[in-house]
Order: C-alpha cells, then structure tokens, then sequence
C-alpha cells in the first residue's frame, strides 16, 4: 500500500558554479521526503533519478490515480528501503522538466526563458545542487546514497565529491562511463530532436510548439536500448498488430513491436522537454571521473571511503555487468568494502526498475544492515 506523498521545492539565490565554468543562480530544487528524520540524523537516504525520472519516488499524490514514484516497488513502509526506518529525500535535477529549474523556465538575469541558452550541467554539478539541499535540510551525513543508471552515476560521484558525507552508496544497473555505442545512442537522439522543425533551435517556446516527432524518435531509440532481446521477443515477436496478413506497406504500422514503440513515443513527446533531454543525455556523455586520472579507475576511487552495493542485470547490455564489475575491481584495489550481485535477470536495463524478487532481498539486506548500524548506535 502506497502512502500520500507531497512534493516540495526549496529556492537557491546564490549562484552555483558549474563545470562549464558558467553558473546558475536563482534557481529552484524540487524534492520530496518520505519518513521520519531521527534525532542524531543518521537514517538519511538520497535517491538520485535516471535520465526521465523526477523527485516524486515512491508513494502516490493525493485524489490522482496511477502518481506512484517511479521507485515504489522499492521504497516505503516495509519496503527494501523502509520508510519506517530511514528518512528518504527525492531530488529533482536542475535542468529537469519536472519542477526543480529548468529550460522551460526565467533566466533571472535576462527574464527570458532560458531554452536553448540554459547552461550545460553535470553530474558533477548535480551532486553539487544535492548537496547544498542537504545542508538547508540540516543533513550533513548521508546513511546512504542510491541511484540505479544515471542515478547510479551520481551515487558514485557522491563518494568523490564529498566521502566524508556518505556511508554506503548502492550503484544500481551503472557504469564508471559511457562506451561509444552509449553515446553513439545518445547523439542519434539528440539529432532527432535538433533536426525536428518544429526545434527553433531549441527556442520553441517563443514560436508556441513543441518538437513532439523529433522526442518520438528520441524515446523509441532509448526504449529500444533499455529492453532485452529475450524480453521484446517474449512480448511482441513478430506478431502482427492486428492479426491480419501483411499489408506490403512501407507507412503502416503492422508489426506489435512497431506500434508499441510509437505508444511509448507518443506518450513521452507529451510530457517530456527537449531541451531537458538534450540537457540529460549530454550529462550522461561527460560523465568520467577516471578521466583526470589517466583513465585509471582505481586511482579515480581512491578518494571513496563509503561501503559499496553495486547491482547488475545480466540481459543488460547498455549498462552490462562488466561496467559494474570495473567498479568492483576498482574499489578493491583501494580496499574498499564492496558487496556485488549480478542478477539473472530477463528484462534488460528496465529491470532495475522491476520486482524481481532476488534484486529486492539484495537491496533488502543491504538496508537491514545500514539500519542495524545506526540503531544498535541509538539502543
């Protein structure tokens, strides 16, 4: 059973300085916290979102219908991570289309939408937006930090970025980088939206559309990437939509899979901003903290002193075990405390979303031991 959630917003007038060298300043975060803080603020949680998520997590909002958090299955009372024990703090990234700002919204310099001149950020730079939430909140200490995909990137820069801030980190379905077919993917997408006429540029707003064909390709392309094989064939094989004998056309939607994937486009070209997905795909791209390092990764992770769960799917091959197994081995070359499991698992990169009953225990006992911590500390 669900719980009412309530979303929140927290502004920032002191500019924050980004990457690219550029800043951002009069900006607002979105956010959402579900449980209890406890009195020495030991039970925090950060959950950081993948590339089309939002800060509304886990639970549902009040009087809607299907508004459960993207991450239900896996957070709340009695949940892997209980809200009856650790207190979870949903972000929204900057540069997100679901409330946290945004392309969509005022540059408080110029007064005009920002749009295509909404600066490039990073997960770096996210982590960073993050942490100074933490400390309006008062939390200076994370019990952990957890993200699956993109997410799980941001969970590991954590451990860079401020180690002395965060216990445990659990990396879900990640990688230490992109390869080139990951940004390969990305850019098609990305050319999708920028080549769609109705683009402007990425100034659209002012002309009063929106690149609804160019977010179509973009998603169909990403959803592609994050079933299995295994999985598009179980559901769709080669059945025709209609059951009906082929039509010899080169327009017609004919085939489930086809029409499927024009339902998942259709759908996320009416909720989604293109410039937030140029914005996201491009974070995703920058992402290497090995890259001042030579490409090492284990000097890369020397600054970690968190204990580690990373969890992969063997039928996902956009993010594969092997990327989490880099981050293994990484991390004990430095000594660090590491728990691994790699779950057989059918359903693609998807599957970090999903109920399979072995990731959920995985999670489950990771949890149970984070909380024994700190509540033997408390007894």
């Amino acid at each position: 059973m669900s719980f009412v959630a309530t979303p929140q917003s927290m502004h920032f007038e002191a500019a924050l300085p980004l990457q690219s060298g550029e800043s951002i300043r009069g900006y607002d975060v979105a956010y959402e916290t579900y449980g209890t803080l406890n009195a020495d603020k030991s039970n925090a949680v950060l959950i950081c979102h993948a590339l089309n998520a939002s800060h509304h997590v886990a639970g549902v909002y009040e009087g809607q219908e299907k508004s459960e958090g993207w991450w239900d299955n896996m957070i709340g009372p009695g949940k892997p991570v209980d809200t009856n024990r650790f207190f979870v703090i949903g972000v929204n990234n900057l540069g997100s289309c679901f409330g946290s700002t945004g392309p969509m919204h005022k540059n408080p310099d110029s007064g005009e939408i920002y749009g295509a001149d909404f600066p490039v950020v990073t997960v770096e730079d996210w982590v960073n937006a993050q942490a100074r939430l933490l400390d309006q909140l008062g939390i200076q200490t994370l019990a952990a930090v957890m993200g699956g995909s993109l997410g799980g990137m941001q969970a590991l820069s954590w451990t860079l970025q401020y180690p002395e801030r965060v216990k445990h980190a659990v990396v879900v379905a990640s990688a230490p980088n992109l390869n080139a077919e990951n940004i390969a993917f990305n850019e098609v997408a990305r050319r999708a939206i920028a080549t769609d006429p109705d683009f402007h540029g990425g100034h659209f707003y002012k002309h009063g559309v929106v690149p609804k064909r160019g977010l179509r390709i973009a998603r169909m392309i990403g959803h592609i990437t994050y079933l299995s094989d295994d999985v598009m064939n179980e559901k769709f094989g080669r059945i025709l939509r209609e059951g009906v004998d082929l039509k010899y056309s080169t327009q017609e939607v004919e085939f489930q899979i086809e029409s499927y994937l024009r339902y998942q486009g259709d759908k996320f070209a009416e909720y989604f901003d293109a410039n937030t997905y140029l914005l996201i795909t491009r974070a995703l791209d920058y992402f290497d903290p090995a890259k001042k390092f030579g490409g090492n990764l284990s000097a890369a992770l020397a600054e970690a002193s968190a204990k580690f769960l990373l969890v992969s799917f063997t039928t996902d091959w956009r993010f594969s075990p092997a990327r989490s197994r880099e981050i293994v081995r990484a991390l004990l070359d430095n000594g660090r405390d590491v728990s691994y499991a790699e779950i057989d698992a059918p359903h693609g990169h998807d599957a970090f979303l999903l109920d399979d009953p072995r990731y959920l225990r995985a999670v489950s006992s990771y949890f149970e031991s984070i909380a024994a911590s700190f509540e033997g500390s408390a007894a």
